[in-house]
């Protein structure tokens, strides 16, 4: 895609959100862009960058680590990358060297080796829980009481270099709109039982919506949108193995 293109694909998708958050009457800027730049070169992501573009999402941890290595290289330093992808347990450590957030933790093994690995990298990791709210994808805590369970072990300080920031999910692949809005506001209303639960964490980020489905999520309370194909267009998934969209 050119670079004309990515720029005026930014500035259409950052109106489309001012528009959401003012109809929906919230404050203007209270929903981050996240672009998912997943599958695109790194030469795209300097031009989202020249759009004064920082966060980022990606979903295969070896991609994420040769790209944005090779962006720091070049200065690029003030980068946020968001790990978006499900997480096997033998990346977890070029996810923590690389990334500000993994945003797919998804069962409670994970949580051991974030906390190994970032305390060895002296960083905290900000986490969000993944809750399964869509039929078609198979990825995220299956019940409210896993996670209720996760967030008492951080909340108790057992993982000392790991934050639970928010929660995120992928809503069903649908035009039923009731369907898209239900598992929205099911991830709205676990975001507050955790918080009157531990107020001492507390969960802010609710990353929820996608291309398809990103002014419903604002609606019902999205504080991160995961925005790729409407910013960078589609993917070349040749040669790749798709792990879920996320975008």
């Amino acid at each position: 895609m050119t670079e004309t293109n990515i720029a005026e694909n930014f500035k259409i998708v950052r109106q489309q959100i001012n528009e959401a958050e003012k109809k929906c009457g919230r404050k203007e800027g209270s929903v981050k862009l996240c672009a998912v730049s997943k599958f695109h070169p790194v030469e795209e992501i300097e031009e989202a960058l020249k759009c004064s573009q920082i966060l980022f999402g990606e979903n295969r941890v070896q991609e994420a680590y040769s790209k944005f290595s090779a962006l720091k290289e070049k200065g690029f330093n003030n980068l946020q990358l968001h790990l978006i992808g499900a997480l096997q347990s033998n990346k977890v450590k070029k996810a923590c060297e690389i990334s500000c957030a993994i945003e797919s933790v998804d069962r409670e093994s994970l949580l051991p080796e974030i906390e190994k690995h970032c305390s060895f990298f002296n960083k905290t990791m900000e986490v969000f829980f993944e809750l399964h709210t869509g039929e078609d994808s198979k990825s995220g805590f299956k019940s409210e009481d896993e996670i209720l369970f996760c967030a008492e072990k951080i909340a108790s300080g057992k993982f000392p270099h790991v934050n639970l920031t928010g929660l995120m999910t992928m809503a069903p692949f649908t035009e039923d709109e009731a369907l898209i809005r239900k598992s929205f506001s099911s991830l709205r209303n676990l975001k507050e039982k955790l918080n009157v639960s531990f107020p001492q964490l507390p969960v802010k980020e609710l990353s929820m919506g996608m291309s398809g489905d990103f002014k419903i999520a604002i609606e019902e309370g999205s504080t991160i949108v995961r925005i790729g194909t409407s910013l960078f267009g589609r993917r070349d998934y040749s040669g790749t193995e798709n792990q879920g969209v996320n975008a």
